[in-house]
């Protein structure tokens, strides 16, 4: 017999029910809730990447641009999102999941998650946060420290100082870059006699006060395609992030740096700022950023570090003079949801000077009033959640010798897989890792061989087939769902800077093995096989050029 359907309504009864919070753990929701929680942590233990399913099938179950006019029940809704979301969302904490820079998160993540979000804090303010700002301004502090490394005495004069701020969260690298250049491009067009600074007049009148014929924003050629956001939105215009060309190591070239600084101070094009890179989106790797502070300085701009990716290495004793330099910067961006193990939405910018975000200092009669203590009136987000408690809890749960132990064990796992990629005849290390980033290929000895003649003609049609296999292979690899690499497409200095297409791995999962590395290559080795087309023209071009 087939159960009855049952049919929620909209009454008062039911919404005051649903804003309720169930203190019983065998009633309704409490159950729900231990089954929601039950269902995530099979979820977090499957070690699958995927599912198999076809996102364009996955779309199916998301067609209807309808507003419901009929409510459900939470069970009943709970169930579908089970069915429908959870059991197709991307494992990002499983082991083999090697291929993007979101990893595994520590277990006590999960329950104060959810006391965060019950507290539902709203930071732009102190009437909706309380002790959550003066505990978001001790981590910008821990930060601001993390970088700068200045003595107590300096800490309890700014960090909780209602004019001044160390830093700004904000919900990711983008809008941490995009707040660092916001502060640059007001403290380079402030207010000056008549003129009341560009936050006022805007870029026109700015320039025309100042006289400059254009403002211009340097980094690597490996830089990271915020800052070209950064300047569409602060009116500089994309076209004028200037792409410094990298070394064999991916590394600006500081020469070239200085070069390009001087030839645009003889057409009266100012360098509004100069971006450092520490750890690259695709590579990992980082800049001098000690020449690239000299060269700052020498041009009177803002010293820029995009260090998203490679801020947390300073947590690491070991590992900390890869970034050395970075104490010189004017601002510098960190993802505390890249390798400092928190949910995404957790970006930091921290500036050397406490006083420099009073260049983007914003004010409102029923917020952010003058003399308050108010974050609002540093960001450039409005409300934001409290993330910072996340933060918070892993720097005294984890401590810094614990993040060390992380990040040594990410880079040692990273310098072992590019070893027995290198030892591997079958395989092309294509980057060696600085922090735990590597990219690599497969190419058959004979293939290697082949490309070794340095044949610039026979490397490009070489290098095109290989690029198909390599998509080939990533794409079935992600399709199966046991394991995942990214892929890329970048500028190798061996083949004359040639632009191939390689994968890409991010070994910061603290769960990952020697022994599912290992598979995976296998499993790179076996789908390689499988391809009917790129492989066998690779072995025919290389057995007749033997």
């Amino acid at each position: 017999m087939k159960a009855t359907k049952r049919i929620a309504e909209a009454t008062q009864e039911s919404l005051h029910r649903i804003f309720t919070i169930a203190e019983a753990p065998d009633s309704t929701l409490g159950r729900l809730e231990q089954e929601m929680s039950q269902n995530l942590v099979g979820f977090l233990n499957n070690h699958i990447v995927a599912s198999k399913n076809a996102l364009t099938d996955i779309e199916q179950d998301f067609i209807n641009a309808r507003i419901p006019e009929q409510p459900e029940f939470v069970s009943d809704h709970m169930h579908h999102l089970l069915d429908k979301l959870v059991a197709q969302s991307v494992h990002t904490s499983s082991p083999s999941f090697i291929g993007h820079m979101t990893s595994a998160l520590p277990s006590f993540i999960l329950p104060l998650s959810k006391l965060m979000v019950g507290l539902n804090q709203n930071l732009v303010k102190v009437e909706t946060s309380k002790a959550f700002t003066p505990l978001e301004r001790q981590v910008l502090g821990m930060m601001h420290n993390l970088v700068y490394q200045h003595d107590d005495v300096f800490y309890q004069n700014w960090m909780h100082s209602a004019e001044h701020s160390l830093g700004a969260f904000c919900s990711g690298g983008t809008v941490a870059n995009i707040t660092a250049l916001w502060v640059a491009r007001n403290k380079l067009l402030k207010a000056d006699g008549d003129f009341r600074g560009v936050a006022r007049e805007g870029l026109h009148r700015a320039m025309r006060h100042y006289g400059y014929q254009d403002l211009a924003i340097l980094v690597s050629d490996r830089g990271h395609y915020s800052l070209k956001k950064s300047a569409d939105i602060l009116g500089i215009g994309q076209e004028n992030v200037i792409a410094i060309p990298t070394d064999e190591h991916n590394k600006i070239d500081c020469q070239k740096l200085a070069d390009k600084c001087q030839q645009l101070a003889a057409q009266n094009i100012k360098v509004l700022a100069i971006v450092g890179v520490a750890g690259t989106t695709e590579t990992g790797n980082i800049d001098p950023l000690d020449k690239i502070a000299e060269i700052a300085q020498q041009n009177q701009c803002h010293f820029h570090v995009d260090a998203a990716w490679g801020g947390a290495t300073l947590l690491s004793n070991k590992y900390r003079p890869l970034l050395k330099g970075i104490e010189q910067a004017d601002s510098v961006t960190i993802d505390a949801h890249k390798q400092m193990y928190v949910p995404m939405g957790a970006g930091l910018v921290i500036f050397k000077d406490p006083a420099s975000v009073s260049a983007i200092e914003h004010h409102a009669e029923y917020i952010l009033r003058k003399g308050s203590k108010d974050l609002g009136s540093h960001t450039l987000e409005g409300s934001r959640p409290g993330m910072a408690m996340l933060v918070y809890a892993s720097l005294h749960i984890i401590s810094r010798p614990g993040y060390e132990m992380l990040i040594n064990q990410a880079i040692e796992k990273a310098e072992y897989f590019a070893d027995i990629i290198h030892q591997h005849d079958d395989f092309e290390l294509i980057t060696r890792p600085e922090l735990c980033l590597l990219t690599y290929r497969y190419a058959p000895k004979s293939v290697q061989a082949l490309l070794a003649r340095n044949d610039d003609e026979a490397n490009k049609s070489v290098n095109m087939l290989l690029g198909k296999l390599t998509k080939f292979i990533q794409k079935r690899q992600r399709e199966d769902g046991r394991s995942f690499v990214s892929r890329t497409r970048i500028e190798v200095s061996r083949y004359g800077g040639e632009k191939v297409i390689v994968f890409r791995v991010v070994l910061a999962n603290p769960l990952t093995t020697k022994e599912i590395l290992q598979g995976i290559l296998e499993q790179q080795c076996q789908l390689a096989q499988e391809s009917e087309q790129f492989l066998p023209e690779l072995l025919q071009a290389a057995k007749k050029n033997d």
